[in-house]
């Protein structure tokens, strides 16, 4: 099935190279999408020739910097304009194995709507992360799926895989969440949708190079979100519609 890695990047000059080699070195039949938001350390200049080496890697220069969400958003768009029929969300930052990419194929070519790559699942791990980084993805996938029902341990991961017909069932350009409330929201989108969200257990590896992308802001965006969408889901009397 004709497959799609998109990686969005803002300043990973130190990154980009190795990922993209590291992706095609794993799963050679895949094509990369580099989605960057005009980094000033001139991350688009290098994906720019690591394309013209490489006609499996493609870059979508944007504008600035508009947020994770804005960006898989452009991606998903340029993907299923090209024809792709499995998408997948994946970092620049090595955080997400490229090993670990062939169980989120398997199981979107098996027919799965949405797979995530899950840390909190039986033989799911983090590496290096400090213990308050553990305890607030924990705690942001608690509250996510208590308010709104997910039914999955980790509902802010960022490496998963989206078959082309859940995009398509999915409104995108109602989804305006940015960082890993995106996250949430793109599998709340799924849910709402009627259709499977599955999780493969992976390892996430703190980032070696470059800076976190992780703030105040992108945390008290999914506390608000999510806290909303949670009572958007209750009736007047407080049951659960």
């Amino acid at each position: 099935m004709k497959t799609l890695i998109i990686i969005p990047t803002y300043n990973e000059a130190d990154n980009v190279a190795w990922i993209c080699d590291s992706v095609l070195r794993e799963q050679p039949e895949v094509d990369i999408l580099v989605a960057d938001d005009n980094s000033p350390d001139g991350t688009g200049d290098i994906a720019d020739k690591l394309a013209v080496d490489d006609p499996r890697i493609h870059v979508l220069h944007r504008q600035g910097k508009e947020g994770l969400g804005a960006a898989y958003r452009a991606g998903f768009a340029w993907g299923l304009a090209h024809g792709y029929e499995i998408l997948v969300e994946m970092d620049a930052d090595g955080s997400h194995r490229p090993e670990d990419l062939g169980k989120l194929l398997e199981s979107a070519r098996s027919g799965v709507p949405l797979t995530l790559g899950s840390r909190w699942v039986p033989g799911g791990s983090v590496v290096n992360w400090p213990k308050r980084r553990e305890a607030l993805s924990r705690g942001a996938s608690l509250y996510a799926r208590l308010m709104l029902d997910l039914g999955v341990k980790d509902a802010t991961a960022g490496f998963r895989a989206f078959r082309r017909e859940t995009l398509e069932a999915i409104d995108l350009d109602a989804v305006e969440s940015q960082g890993y409330c995106f996250q949430i929201d793109m599998t709340r989108q799924t849910r709402l949708a009627g259709l499977a969200v599955a999780e493969v257990p992976v390892t996430f590896v703190e980032r070696v190079h470059g800076q976190s992308k992780m703030s105040f802001d992108i945390v008290k965006e999914a506390l608000t979100r999510v806290t909303v969408w949670g009572l958007q889901r209750m009736n007047p009397f407080g049951a659960r519609r």
